[in-house]
């Protein structure tokens, strides 16, 4: 039994974190927190208002403040807090800057060029800061990857390429920037808004090729990234020579699969840079910039805007489906009522988000129906199966809600999970089968996210989903996502974490998944994940992991502990049976002394992943809920004991 003080102590941690989760919840049901990226997309967002000619001159200078107070001691910014500085996130901040009127003496501008200038100036920068520069004039667009149209017209069997072999995210991004890079147009600026000043040797001594050699490298990788570079020399000269009927046909073809996208709430795909590329490619198009389709995405886009103390920033996209569910499992597992009236309501609003409608993902899965969830407010071409599962879980476990609705939303909710499982036995995020690796080498995939494929958090949740649910082992989905964590774990003992950083998420998320599918704790393969978590425990009794361990595995593990990523090594410790010790009884203090006055945490580092290496995020609200679903499953498994 745990001692009277430690009993009374976490008994008041789970009051005041309830108490305060509850305070936040929208009357609607639902909850949602700020979800921060890196400070490059707020520069794009002030682009596309001088791209547009939508300027807000009182945005800018709030927005140039947020720059200011994050840029780093040598100059330049960084894709998340306490990185290095980033050379493309870099350009674009001193370019939104620049033309918001910021002086090239000011101090902070001759820090930031310095930075970009040891770095390799605008031709080291990535694919897409490229194109940005482009459409400004400020960088050749034959130094851009090609991207012919014409790639809308190949069919979804096609060997080699085509829009539905590429993740949801990039087709989001790609199909309007075919009509972009069709018309190559271009803003030009004065001359004393130009970025001459960034080039370390002037542009036009500057070669613009393409980098041969694959990070990391590999022999196979060398191959393919050597292949597509000659494809792209290629695909130049068959940008000048290629027929106009058949460019029309496949310009023709984006212009009719944006509008059928745009007709929908929510933006294209849900996220920034696809709406953003949508406005572009219909102003191009010919839409007048009034037309409902233009104006519907430009709302989404402001809906994303954060203002606080006279500083403003943009959300990559909202999150709260993934809040929502998130938040009411942490309810559930610290010991709120089942049926109290806040689980409800939840319950009430994320019923109401399930998609009815076929999206993209009928491609690969004809004969599946729909049944899931988005991870934002409106995206239905769009759900996914980590929002799924979290959604799922939650009606299996809130009580007080139409019996038959909840039952006929988990069976259609189950049924398309299931039929979304990869033929590799794992799941991924949105599509199935989507895991062509050799088209990460195509010099557009310079970023190296261009797909979705298996990962082990999402088979680990769809692990904890299926026995949630009441299934076991002998349940064939569940036989074959097994094979594929058992195939997939790092030989010291972690799993890699795709949406959460990093190998302590994917560790949490794989463990919980075997605990509620039946795995017994004691196999050698769970305890060394134990071993591992334990020896990554920091002296402060918290976890923590940079977003470093995604370029530097070695730093798996490590970093200054924050309290989201000490309650996933806590959940994961009490997943594979380990409940007691020092280990554990550290971590539950870090947690105890971490509380603030008003009940939450903070987490001082970025928690979750976009795609790794280049896009990094910060859900506000992970310190809020996921430190209360730890202390609540402490507090029932010692209890018991």
């Amino acid at each position: 039994m745990l001692p009277f003080r430690l009993v009374t102590a976490v008994q008041d941690a789970i009051s005041r974190a309830q108490e305060h989760l509850l305070s936040i919840q929208a009357p609607d049901g639902h909850w949602v927190g700020e979800l921060e990226a890196d400070r490059a997309l707020t520069a794009e967002y002030l682009l596309l208002g001088q791209l547009i000619d939508r300027v807000d001159r009182k945005v800018e200078q709030r927005a140039v403040r947020y720059f200011r107070r994050r840029q780093n001691p040598d100059g330049g910014w960084s894709l998340y807090e306490g990185g290095p500085s980033d050379l493309s996130a870099t350009i674009k901040i001193y370019f939104a800057m620049k033309l918001a009127g910021v002086a090239m003496v000011d101090p902070a501008m001759l820090a930031a060029r310095e930075r970009i200038h040891a770095m390799g100036g605008p031709a080291k920068s990535n694919v897409f800061t490229k194109i940005l520069l482009a459409l400004f004039g400020e960088y050749d667009w034959n130094g851009v990857p090609t991207m012919p149209a014409e790639i809308m017209l190949l069919p979804a069997p096609f060997f080699l390429f085509n829009i539905y072999e590429v993740s949801y995210w990039s087709r989001c991004v790609i199909v309007p920037l075919l009509v972009i890079m069709d018309r190559k147009p271009i803003k030009w600026l004065p001359p004393q808004q130009s970025l001459d000043e960034l080039w370390p040797v002037p542009r036009e001594q500057t070669s613009l090729r393409f980098p041969r050699v694959p990070e990391p490298f590999s022999w196979r990788g060398l191959f393919w990234k050597s292949f597509f570079i000659a494809v792209d020399d290629g695909l130049k000269i068959w940008e000048r020579f290629s027929p106009r009927p058949l460019r029309k046909r496949a310009i023709e073809a984006a212009r009719l699969w944006l509008e059928e996208r745009l007709a929908v709430p929510g933006g294209l795909g849900g996220i920034y840079p696809a709406m953003a590329n949508s406005v572009l490619a219909l102003r191009l198009l010919g839409y007048p910039d009034d037309h409902p389709l233009i104006l519907g995405q430009l709302k989404e886009i402001e809906a994303l805007a954060v203002e606080h103390d006279d500083e403003f920033y943009l959300q990559p996209c909202p999150s709260p489906v993934w809040d929502t569910s998130l938040a009411a499992n942490a309810l559930i597992e610290s010991d709120l009522a089942p049926n109290h009236p806040s689980l409800v309501r939840a319950v009430e609003w994320m019923l109401a988000k399930q998609v009815a409608l076929p999206g993209d993902w009928q491609v690969k899965r004809p004969h599946v129906q729909p049944g899931g969830w988005a991870f934002q407010y409106d995206n239905p071409y769009y759900p996914d199966l980590d929002d799924t599962a979290m959604v799922l879980m939650a009606l299996e476990k809130v009580q007080g809600v139409d019996p038959d609705r909840t039952r006929l939303a988990k069976e259609q909710g189950l049924g398309w999970f299931l039929g979304m499982q990869n033929q590799d036995g794992g799941w991924a995020s949105f599509d199935a089968d989507n895991n062509r690796v050799y088209l990460n080498n195509i010099p557009f995939a310079d970023h190296g996210a261009l797909l979705d494929p298996s990962t082990e958090d999402l088979t680990g949740r769809g692990l904890e989903l299926l026995g949630t649910l009441g299934y076991g082992l002998d349940f064939e989905p569940a036989d074959r996502a097994l094979d594929f964590i058992r195939h997939s774990q790092r030989h010291d003992g972690p799993w890699y974490g795709r949406w959460g950083v990093n190998y302590i998420y994917g560790t949490w998320s794989v463990l919980r998944g075997l605990k509620a599918i039946g795995v017994d704790p004691r196999h050698e393969f769970v305890q060394r994940a134990v071993r591992w978590l334990i020896r990554r425990q920091n002296a402060d009794g918290g976890w923590g992991e940079t977003c470093e361990s995604y370029v530097k595995p070695e730093l798996a593990g490590r970093g200054v502990s924050i309290p989201s990523q000490t309650a996933w090594a806590l959940l994961a410790l009490f997943a594979a049976g380990h409940t007691t010790g020092p280990a554990v009884d550290s971590g539950i203090g870090y947690l105890l002394r971490t509380q603030r006055a008003d009940g939450s945490w903070e987490d001082t580092f970025w928690n979750g992943t976009g795609f790794p290496r280049v896009f990094y995020l910060k859900y506000h609200l992970y310190a809020r809920y996921f430190p209360l679903w730890a202390l609540g499953v402490y507090r029932k498994l010692r209890m018991h004991d």
